[in-house]
């Protein structure tokens, strides 16, 4: 069953796709825009207007104030940063106060709107209903590699105490295996870590298909995270051009789509 909802025919929520974290915890508030919601980045282009303006049509009506709306710098990289109280609000409307060169937010403070971009790499969400930590995480194939998963398994339990074991996470849409393929240079980087033969399927001398959902899941669960507490989204964001943006289908001329994960004080 797909984990990433779409809203049927409530207008309102045209544009979210939503996570059903709330399962677990009322207060949690958690999901992924589609190209309805029109691209959420400020760094493709976009009047900065008008991206701000979308930005807090999600934010209200997500029912959050604009204020939380927290977000970095993304570089493909595997830096976690740990977001404070003083930290809300960043990047929100602008660059220039985004978190500096993060591709992983966490926190354990509630009120907090945690946001990321994509168009084509892997959205990760965990949650821990036992201290009350979140974290995102944006892993494009670099990020994977680099295990990003893993680090932010580990920067939760070393910064909030956060056991592997209770951690609930999620794999939003993303570009598919379908959709994904890849050469030399990236199958020599992703062939030591992948311990499966779901991940890589050779298409032709020196190229292969790459399932960075399933790679990241594969990670997930080397770093504690329970195989029964992990959901995967079938989404394909290369396959599904009508509901999201891609990067490669769309040859880098493209908008952002984004992911959200907050929880609001009792």
């Amino acid at each position: 069953m797909e984990a990433f909802k779409l809203p049927g025919a409530d207008e309102e929520q045209a544009g979210l796709l939503r996570l059903g974290l709330h399962q677990e915890w009322d207060e949690v508030t958690a999901g992924f825009t589609t190209r309805d919601a029109g691209n959420t980045a400020l760094h493709v282009g976009d009047d900065l207007i008008s991206v701000i303006e979308r930005r807090r049509s999600v934010a209200d009506r997500l029912g959050w104030d604009f204020a939380a709306w927290t977000c970095a710098e993304q570089v493909h990289g595997t830096h976690v940063y740990t977001v404070r109280k003083t930290d809300a609000g960043r990047g929100s409307l602008d660059r220039a106060s985004a978190v500096p060169d993060a591709d992983a937010l966490i926190t354990d403070e509630p009120d907090i709107l945690l946001v990321q971009y994509f168009a084509d790499c892997v959205p990760l969400y965990f949650l821990d209903p036992v201290t009350g930590a979140m974290g995102l995480a944006h892993a494009g194939w670099k990020g994977t590699v680099a295990n990003i998963a893993g680090q932010t398994v580990s920067k939760m339990s070393e910064a909030f105490g956060a056991k592997p074991d209770n951690l609930i996470a999620a794999i939003g849409p993303s570009i598919g295996d379908c959709c994904y393929e890849v050469d030399e240079a990236v199958i020599r980087r992703v062939r030591p870590i992948s311990e499966q033969s779901d991940v890589l399927m050779p298409t032709a001398e020196g190229k292969a298909r790459l399932d960075l959902k399933q790679l990241n899941r594969h990670l997930m669960i080397k770093a504690g995270i329970l195989p029964s507490r992990i959901e995967m989204s079938s989404w394909c964001t290369g396959c599904r051009t009508d509901l999201f943006f891609s990067h490669r289908m769309e040859n880098g001329a493209t908008g952002r789509m984004m992911s959200w994960l907050g929880r609001k004080s009792r």
